[in-house]
C-alpha cells in the first residue's frame, strides 16, 4: 500500500478532529518534502501537534516503515532550476560570432541613419 494510502486508512479508522488535524499536517510537510515521510515527521517535530496527534503520528511511522514507504527519495525535483552545463568552445565561438554580428549591424543601421538626415538636411530646396 502506498504512503497515502496508508493515511486514508488512518483517516477512516481514527474519525477524531485530533488526527484529522495532524494528518492534515503530515500531508502538508509531505507536499514539502517530495512525499519522504522521514524528512516531514522531522519538520513536524517542532511543531505542536494537536491533543493525541502524536499517537496518530507514530502509529503512521509504524505502518509507513512495515510498508516500505518511510524513507521515499524521488531524487532531484524536477521543476527545479536544471544544473548548469559546462560551456565547450564551439558554443562559445558561435556565440561570439552573433554578438559581433549584431554589433555591426547596428551600427550600419546607424550609419544609415546618419547619411540618410545628412542627405535630407544637406539638399538645397
Amino acid at each position: 500500500m502506498g504512503l497515502y494510502g496508508l493515511i486514508a486508512d488512518l483517516r477512516r479508522e481514527h474519525q477524531t478532529t485530533a488526527a484529522t488535524q495532524t494528518l492534515d499536517m503530515v500531508t502538508a510537510e509531505l507536499g514539502r518534502t517530495r512525499d519522504n515521510l522521514k524528512d516531514a515527521v522531522r519538520n513536524l517535530e517542532g511543531k505542536s501537534l494537536p491533543p493525541g496527534g502524536k499517537q496518530i503520528l507514530d502509529e503512521l511511522v509504524s505502518r509507513a516503515r512495515a510498508d516500505g514507504v518511510y524513507d521515499l527519495d524521488f531524487g532531484p525535483d524536477p521543476y527545479d532550476k536544471p544544473v548548469p552545463e559546462p560551456l565547450d568552445e564551439g558554443t562559445a565561438g558561435i556565440g561570439a560570432v552573433l554578438a559581433i554580428s549584431s554589433v555591426v549591424g547596428i551600427a550600419l543601421a546607424v550609419v544609415a541613419v546618419i547619411v540618410g538626415l545628412n542627405a535630407i538636411f544637406s539638399t538645397n530646396g
